[in-house]
């Protein structure tokens, strides 16, 4: 993938046929599974797809990744160790940090994008039975955030603002929501991988090059990092974020 990319809940036209969940991770149901990948970048762990499932029960482990989800169709429940529960629906974005002790439990059909993170850092955190999986909250209370570098602007600076949602050990996963007022950037390589998921707003995205494609609510992009991508706003634009940002080699 050289550029950035619009992502389709039926992957680049039918998804792929992905199989069933083993046996041995599952409690009840099949989990037959369809998906496509937009990334899947072995050096850094990190893979970008959208997945759909059959009715399904796991059992209860601990989370073998970092992943965080909007959830395109149906519903989910994540129970927990200790009992507690999140229950997911069409339309909500939520995560789930590497190591939290749970288990998936859907009883109807389901459809997600996903950013997975396989993580071989080493790291692990101080208490593990403190984690859990928690929603993306779009309506969080924002804080100043460092705007666009000032030098590619065209036009006056943005006023931006973000609520950090999650941020892995390691710093280099982080998902949120961001927003900012209109504004006008040149096309530049971009410095990380960020899934973009609009909330408020519209936003055309160009490679520099000729290409342009127009993202609105309820939309979702991503672009890849040393993608080349400008950014251009009319109306103040709001979305939910996650980036990755690989180890320098």
């Amino acid at each position: 993938m050289t550029g950035f990319v619009r992502l389709s809940a039926a992957g680049s036209g039918v998804l792929e046929d992905w199989g069933p969940m083993p046996k041995d991770d599952l409690i009840a149901g099949t989990g037959q599974q369809y998906g496509h990948l937009w990334l899947d970048d072995t050096a850094s762990g990190l893979m970008v797809g959208v997945w759909a499932c059959s009715p399904m029960t796991g059992r209860m482990g601990p989370w073998s990744t970092n992943e965080v989800m909007i959830l395109l169709e149906g519903a989910v429940t994540i129970d927990h160790a200790d009992g507690s529960r999140l229950d997911v629906t069409a339309g909500e974005a939520f995560f789930i940090p590497k190591g939290t002790v749970c288990s998936w439990r859907q009883e109807g059909d389901l459809r997600k994008f996903f950013v997975i993170h396989s993580d071989s850092s080493g790291y692990v955190p101080e208490n593990t039975g403190a984690l859990r999986a928690r929603k993306i909250d779009p309506a969080a209370p924002l804080m100043p955030a460092e705007g666009p570098d000032a030098a590619l602007l065209q036009g006056p600076p943005p006023t931006c603002r973000e609520a950090i949602a999650f941020t892995y050990l390691t710093g280099q996963l982080t998902a949120g929501v961001w927003s900012a007022t209109p504004y006008r950037r040149t096309a530049q390589p971009f410095s990380r991988h960020e899934l973009m998921h609009i909330l408020e707003g519209t936003v055309t995205l160009d490679d520099g090059a000729g290409r342009t494609e127009t993202f609105a609510q309820g939309e979702t992009c991503f672009v890849p990092k040393g993608a080349s991508v400008g950014w251009s706003s009319a109306t103040p634009v709001k979305k939910l974020f996650c980036s990755f940002t690989p180890k320098e080699a």
